[in-house]
């Protein structure tokens, strides 16, 4: 039996799922298909920092997103919380970041991209025990609930239309004159106007054996990262800390992230004893009021690991009707509302508010 459909995208994780809002906004039919249950991975498994670690580090390409979705996230959370009931629980509780060598480069991209900054002050730092470096205050930074933000995105989609396939497999994707002709699956077959892959980590191996005589050379691997939850009460820490490359995350609950570890281990997913000495380590030498709370979980996520961390949004050179939304590494959330909007411009035909160049799936590799 063969079904027909507008737009299908592969992958329910947070950048298909916006990638849906926004096409769905647009007056077209979208189904997303996922081969487990929509934002079980990567998108689930985050810390929620809508900004990206030391931004001013990492190319401008990130940045443009990042900060173009940080405008959207208020806006984009009430219009959640109405529809579905169900809190993303943006909060703007700011960020203290401890080390800065490079403070004068960090200053100026906050100066560049309009975000509100300030020394901070003995009072911000005072709590913690770290080896001070020009200790910067980002008042203005937030954070979404990874879990409940997609919850919050699943049900809005299906209010609005948007069907879902879960837990199924694709088997084959036929191609006729340049284009996705069908897509295949256990049980059934589907032709559509428009296939868009966003499968995360995924993305680089299903392209490579869905579409063996069409290859792109993506990029994107798998990068494990694992974290802790430390079930603390709502007065233990009020704001978002970055020592290092680790960082604590307040929940509004109280509950305390302390992330991440960065791993090259493939598609293996399971959590080690060691990377829980370490996080449990540096969140109560950081923290010591840590120590009076027990860590209620502990778990690991695959991020979409590419060059530079900058994803690839945009269309296939050789095949009209494929598009790709992927390879966000650990900023899928931080880039997404932006990065969905840049796909739907592009496959809509609509002008882009983001030059659309420095993520083109052809763009020059990078060292």
């Amino acid at each position: 039996m063969t079904k027909h459909l507008d737009i299908l995208i592969i992958g329910a994780g947070i950048s298909g799922l916006l990638a849906a809002r926004e096409l769905r906004l647009a007056g077209r039919e979208v189904t997303i298909l996922d081969k487990s249950k929509p934002g079980l991975e990567s998108s689930w498994a985050g810390g929620g920092i809508l900004l990206p670690i030391y931004p001013w580090r990492q190319a401008p390409a990130i940045s443009d997103l990042a900060v173009a979705s940080l405008k959207k996230y208020p806006g984009l959370s009430q219009e959640l919380l109405a529809a579905t009931g169900i809190d993303p629980e943006w909060y703007d509780c700011g960020m203290l970041i401890c080390k800065n060598p490079d403070y004068q480069q960090a200053i100026d991209w906050c100066q560049h991209y309009g975000i509100e900054y300030r020394p901070a002050s003995t009072e911000l730092t005072e709590p913690f025990t770290s080896t001070y470096q020009q200790p910067l205050w980002l008042p203005e930074i937030a954070q979404a609930r990874n879990p409940r933000l997609l919850k919050s995105l699943y049900a809005y989609l299906q209010q609005a239309g948007v069907q879902f396939i879960d837990n199924t497999d694709i088997r084959k994707i036929a191609v006729a004159n340049r284009q996705v002709s069908q897509v295949e699956t256990v049980d059934r077959k589907y032709t559509v106007k428009q296939l868009i892959v966003s499968a995360g980590a995924w993305t680089t191996d299903l392209m490579n054996y869905l579409l063996p005589d069409w290859p792109l050379d993506l990029q994107i691997r798998p990068v494990r990262g694992q974290m802790l939850l430390f079930d603390a009460t709502p007065t233990t820490l009020p704001y978002m800390v970055l020592d290092g490359d680790q960082y604590l995350i307040p929940r509004r609950d109280g509950k305390i992230l302390a992330g991440s570890t960065v791993e090259q281990a493939g598609f293996d997913k399971i959590t080690t004893d060691n990377a829980k000495q370490q996080l449990y380590q540096f969140a109560t030498e950081l923290l010591p009021s840590l120590k009076n709370y027990p860590v209620c979980h502990h778990w690991a996520g695959l991020r979409p690991g590419s060059p530079q961390g900058i994803p690839y949004i945009g269309r296939h050179p050789d095949l009209e009707n494929l598009s790709i939304n992927a390879g966000h590494f650990r900023n899928g959330l931080v880039m997404g509302p932006a990065s969905a909007q840049l796909l739907a411009d592009l496959i809509l035909e609509r002008p882009t508010e983001i030059d659309p160049a420095p993520y083109s799936l052809t763009r020059p590799a990078q060292p």
